[in-house]
């Protein structure tokens, strides 16, 4: 067809928009935004994530070698080495990736909520709740061991609830919730230093080291709930974090292209409480691992997507690590949380910097 002055009538079907990073896949009636720089994200991250692993399994504090530690890993080694290698250091791996991963989900959903890249569970009081309750356990014990691991996501709980009615409900904007919530974190942060300073040196030795987060001891038991939660978790808060990328627009657009504002806040919350309070309940409140890993997936995979995936896989990445160089860094191993704070400090200098030069450029533009 041609228009009356002679040229080509253009087509009234015009082909749909779509991300830049997108495919669409097709199968019959079905199709799906296949994100290419978000796959490629994961695809980096997974070899880092191999290389890790395997560093903390042959990385040792007690003079293992690497070759040793291999043959107690398939069982050629000596009854010792295949006892601490597949007994004490293979659970305490697969502790470490799972609370890396939940931590970085739980810090890339509380991140999106509030808008803001420093708005992680350390910040808005969960990890702090999540702390005080193992903390409280604890309380007279003489042997200075923690509580059960289901303590953490009851406190997470309980002081994201705080946090919220503080707040004037879940549903109210991001900044408010951080700024309530680091208030929160304060106060229940100091009950938790509260309750220590009371208990004699041994129980608040056991508790110390527990609270700058440590992998040390974690066996089979407390890592077997965790998969369990992660696998019911994790593909909501992918089904969360996929609703959650039209927060990145206003209130009203989010609302006019049918969000439930208050609806998709109030499950990303909760989604954000329970990974955090699952991974503090069991390795501890490690640090900078919820701000740094979303950071770093989010550079990855664009600012188009908010990174679940990229989050777990960063996340596990940086527990596993650190712990490894928690056992060969110092002649006295490590607690992982140390090595995390250590290596955060300068991270978040360099995003704040970094936010700063970004800022500044945007102002002095014509």
């Amino acid at each position: 067809m041609s228009a009356p002055d002679g040229h080509p009538r253009a087509s009234s079907q015009r082909p749909p928009a779509l991300p830049p990073d997108s495919t669409v896949l097709r199968a019959g009636a079905l199709s799906w935004l296949f994100p290419r720089r978000s796959a490629l994200a994961a695809a980096l991250l997974l070899p880092l994530l191999a290389l890790a692993t395997t560093l903390a399994v042959v990385a040792s504090s007690s003079g293992m070698g690497p070759a040793e530690a291999v043959g107690g890993l398939l069982g050629t080694g000596d009854p010792g080495t295949v006892m601490i290698v597949r007994d004490f250091r293979l659970p305490r791996l697969c502790v470490g990736l799972m609370v890396g991963a939940a931590l970085g989900v739980a810090g890339c959903l509380t991140q999106t909520l509030a808008g803001n890249r420093l708005a992680t569970p350390d910040l808005v009081g969960v990890n702090e709740g999540a702390t005080a309750a193992v903390v409280a356990s604890a309380a007279g014990s003489a042997t200075g061991m923690v509580g059960q691991w289901w303590l953490g996501p009851v406190g997470a709980v309980l002081a994201a609830a705080l946090v919220v009615l503080c707040a004037g409900g879940a549903g109210t904007a991001g900044y408010r919730l951080l700024v309530v919530g680091i208030g929160v974190s304060t106060l229940v942060g100091a009950v938790s230093d509260l309750i220590m300073s009371r208990e004699n040196d041994n129980t608040a030795g056991g508790v110390f080291l527990w609270a700058v987060g440590s992998l040390n001891g974690r066996d089979w038991s407390a890592g077997t709930p965790f998969p369990i939660a992660l696998l019911f978790l994790v593909p909501l808060s992918l089904a969360a974090g996929h609703r959650l990328q039209l927060l990145r627009f206003d209130d009203e657009v989010a609302a006019s292209l049918g969000v439930e504002l208050r609806r998709l806040r109030t499950a990303a919350l909760c989604l954000a409480v329970a990974l955090a309070g699952l991974a503090v309940g069991v390795g501890g409140p490690v640090a900078f691992v919820a701000l740094a890993a979303p950071i770093l997936a989010q550079g990855l995979s664009g600012p188009t997507r908010v990174p679940v995936v990229g989050s777990a896989l960063a996340g596990a990445v940086l527990v596993v690590a650190a712990d490894a160089l928690g056992r060969v860094a110092a002649p006295v191993e490590l607690p992982v949380g140390v090595v995390t704070s250590v290596l955060g400090g300068p991270f978040l200098l360099w995003v704040l910097l970094r936010s700063d030069r970004t800022t500044r450029k945007a102002r002095t533009r014509p």
